[in-house]
């Protein structure tokens, strides 16, 4: 993992950071504070709160988190049954805790999710049941809708059911917690089978034609004492393995919904030919060509992020995964059902405590599930909750991408003339004419001997310390290591550019 942060003494950018992101706040329109009227509510729903009679509480449930989260959704458990398995998968009850067309209701319908901004998070719903009542923290006694999986030896699905049920996790780990005791051989029989019955799934995941972007992530972290760095790290087998178990229940809220036909599907279309034929070019360009033989997915799974060559395809894959959205049906049951990255019909379902949605699903297939019809007042929502969901997705991300520039900006100010190691993400030749151009990274319109304007060709680079990715003047071509030089950093603009050290 690559870690750089401001230098303590550099009081000055410190403070023109955080009146940066601060500004985020303002310029994006962020949710606020919690409303008072919404965070009573949110006090008396806990104050008034009620357990399930069903009772699962003798089962040892763990949950798996980066370390320092504290508002948990999941919680699982799995053992052997016969040649098979048997998953519980037990998911914050955030529906008992909202009262349908109260201001909680409301105020989570204006925020649509939680905005992880760098200077601290956001919240769907207030502390209260975000990170306490509703949390499915080790030794607290909770409510939880509680999936049940049936599995053959194979690890596919033979039958589901979910019921409201109260539960106790036993043990809060953190990602790398669980890996390092996997691979050290002393991991707890559950996740010796989460890594058993993972692998598993991901070859059912390659044989349905699903695909995934397991490339490194940019993070922001806040520092104890006030500053920031950007870690990047690649994603850990146990990450992998735990999404798979969400993927799984994602699968099968879809399927009760769609066969009960009422509820809301995350929906994304097949990569269009033109898409697929471009990404097949650079894959051959790029050394590690792809020649349709086997699906994108597979394709995708076989690349090395650490290889620069691949790391490039990688970014360039992202064009295929596009027109992610929600499609919300009663009645009619949607033609085009299918999540393509995924293969299969997918529904948000595992992740109540941050996403809006999931708090409709979970009441619509628990009641599907018991041979009961959706509540009224989650039916009555679904025409809405598209609409919502989009423009919280769009705002989430426009945050987390300035943020990021934001933070790269400063990482760098005091490093202006100075050369670093970069792999070229994307590139282009110079132009032949004199014509304008824009150019398209993250970083924004690039200009002048920064850009692609005139006889300059431009690219997207990534340096390793600190982990940035920012534009670069020059002739650049994917997936090659270059040496670059800093010119300009500016912290109020989020700009950062570099130019090729010939």
């Amino acid at each position: 993992m690559s870690h750089h942060r401001l230098a303590p003494n550099v009081h000055e950018h410190t403070n023109a950071l955080e009146e940066a992101l601060g500004a985020l706040r303002t310029e994006l329109e962020l949710p606020g504070p919690y409303p008072d009227e919404a965070v009573r509510d949110a006090e008396a729903a806990v104050a008034s709160h009620r357990m399930p009679a069903s009772d699962l509480t003798d089962v040892e449930f763990l949950t798996i988190d980066p370390e320092s989260s504290t508002d948990l959704d999941q919680a699982l458990f799995i053992e052997r049954d016969g040649t098979g398995y048997k998953v519980l998968y037990a998911i914050a009850d955030v529906p008992s805790f909202v009262v349908p067309g109260g201001a909680l209701d409301a105020e989570t319908r204006r925020r649509g999710q939680t905005f992880y901004a760098p200077d601290g998070r956001i919240p769907l719903h207030p502390e209260v049941i975000s990170e306490q009542a509703g949390s499915l923290l080790a030794g607290q006694l909770c409510s939880a809708f509680v999936w049940e999986f049936r599995l053959d030896d194979a690890a596919e699905v033979t039958s589901v059911t979910v019921r409201r049920a109260r539960m106790r996790s036993r043990t809060k780990l953190s990602y790398k917690g669980a890996q390092a005791e996997l691979d050290a051989g002393t991991a707890t029989p559950v996740l010796q089978l989460l890594k058993e019955v993972g692998l598993k799934r991901v070859a059912l995941e390659r044989a349905r034609g699903g695909a995934s972007l397991n490339m490194p992530e940019q993070e922001i972290v806040q520092l104890p004492d006030g500053g920031y760095r950007i870690a990047a790290a690649p994603q850990l087998p146990v990450e992998d393995w735990n999404a798979q178990i969400s993927l799984m229940t994602g699968m099968a809220a879809a399927r009760l919904m769609l066969d009960g036909k009422v509820g809301i599907l995350r929906t994304m279309p097949s990569p269009d030919e033109r898409s697929l034929g471009h990404f097949r070019i650079q894959t051959e360009a790029l050394g590690k060509p792809w020649d349709g033989e086997v699906s994108y997915g597979e394709y995708l799974r076989t690349l090395d992020p650490l290889d620069p060559r691949q790391l490039a395809i990688l970014h360039s894959a992202g064009m295929l995964f596009r027109g992610a959205s929600y499609t919300a049906f009663d009645g009619d049951v949607p033609e085009d059902a299918i999540q393509s990255a995924i293969g299969a019909a997918y529904a948000h379902t595992t992740a109540p405590l941050r996403r809006l949605v999931d708090r409709f699903v979970l009441v619509i297939c628990e009641a599907l599930s018991n041979g009961r019809p959706a509540p009224g007042w989650a039916r009555e929502a679904l025409p809405s909750l598209p609409v919502i969901m989009a423009g919280s997705d769009q705002l989430a991300s426009r945050m987390e991408r300035m943020a990021l520039d934001t933070v790269e900006a400063a990482l760098l100010v005091n490093h202006i003339g100075q050369e670093f190691d970069a792999i070229v993400i994307s590139g282009s030749k110079p132009q032949k004419d004199n014509g304008g151009g824009n150019g398209n990274g993250r970083n924004g319109t690039a200009n002048g001997r920064n850009g692609a304007n005139g006889n300059g060709g431009s690219g997207i680079i990534q340096i390793a310390e600190p982990a940035v990715t920012a534009r670069c003047a020059g002739d650049l071509e994917p997936g090659t290591k270059v040496r670059v030089r800093l010119i300009s950093s500016d912290i109020a603009t989020r700009e950062v550019h570099f130019e090729l050290v010939e």
